[in-house]
């Protein structure tokens, strides 16, 4: 008899022991409970590193862990659409990342927008006396036949290349990074030497320098954009207090601008973003608790 009590103490034990074992194995936070984790992807622009800094900060402040994820734009829409990043707000539409859209926006789920206003082109400074793209080619030579572009793949450097083809353009367009185009356009500028570089808008350049977009006749670079928050499938459901962080995120170019000189001006990212943070709670209370 004793033997057999003992039998069954031990098959309980195996139980709980399993019970305890699966639970421990089990994301605890189900569908519609934050687990207060959180990854925001970001392409290496000027302008997503100072918004996605403050939408880390952002986060942070509500008691999340924040992971960022740098990468080319290709890959954050891959990498959001197969669910291995929960976010971004580095989409610019409808032109720039028009093809990133159409190849995985099906997978993508499309918050909403949180800057309008933006602008791609080509961006020369003001006392280049030309204004427009197809004035370029009897110019080429001030210019070394040259467009100082940033990093490959990017929105702006695809519709460079179709602008370099359908204007017939005699230039090179040179793969860089934002940081090198604007390396490059700081050092040109004080000698009044004649650069052309892809540039957009939102950026701290058109604060630091007198500069100007080139007309586009054929309207290759298209018109007015807007930059959009967009997310995995399922964050809503995962998530619902950090999606709605999200779908309240937006601002004003003003904003991101001041936070963009301020990293330009040698502070750090995230200590640039923080100011900017402290300076504004009335907002960010507002995307943090609606």
């Amino acid at each position: 008899m004793l033997h057999f009590k003992s039998k069954e103490i031990i098959l309980v034990l195996l139980v709980l022991f399993s019970v305890i074992f699966v639970a421990g194995c089990t994301n605890e936070a189900g569908p519609g409970t934050d687990s207060k984790e959180v990854s925001i992807g970001y392409v290496l622009w000027d302008s997503e590193i100072a918004s996605t800094n403050v939408l880390k900060t952002v986060y942070e402040q509500a008691g999340y862990k924040v992971e960022l994820k740098a990468v080319d734009a290709g890959p954050l829409y891959q990498a959001i659409a197969d669910s291995r990043i929960d976010m971004s707000i580095s989409s610019w539409l409808p032109a720039t990342q028009a093809h990133y859209w159409e190849t995985y926006g099906d997978s993508i789920d499309m918050v909403g927008k949180n800057l309008q206003g933006a602008k791609i082109g080509l961006v020369v400074p003001t006392y280049v006396t030309i204004d427009s793209i197809d004035e370029m080619n009897s110019v080429a030579d001030k210019f070394d036949k040259t467009i100082i572009g940033i990093e490959p793949g990017a929105g702006v450097m695809s519709a460079t290349e179709k602008a370099i083809e359908d204007y017939d353009l005699d230039y090179t367009l040179l793969a860089s990074s934002s940081a090198g185009m604007a390396a490059q356009l700081t050092k040109a500028y004080p000698d009044g030497k004649w650069i052309v570089v892809t540039g957009w808008s939102p950026h701290w350049k058109f604060s630091s320098f007198d500069l100007k977009y080139l007309e586009d006749p054929k309207g290759i670079f298209g018109g007015e954009e807007y930059i959009a928050s967009i997310a995995r499938m399922g964050l809503k459901e995962d998530k619902p207090d950090a999606y709605a962080i999200l779908k309240r995120f937006s601002w004003e170019t003003s904003d991101m601008e001041s936070i963009m000189l301020a990293i330009e001006g040698g502070e750090k990212p995230e200590v640039a973003a923080q100011t900017w943070v402290d300076a504004n709670q009335d907002t960010v209370t507002y995307w943090i608790n609606g």
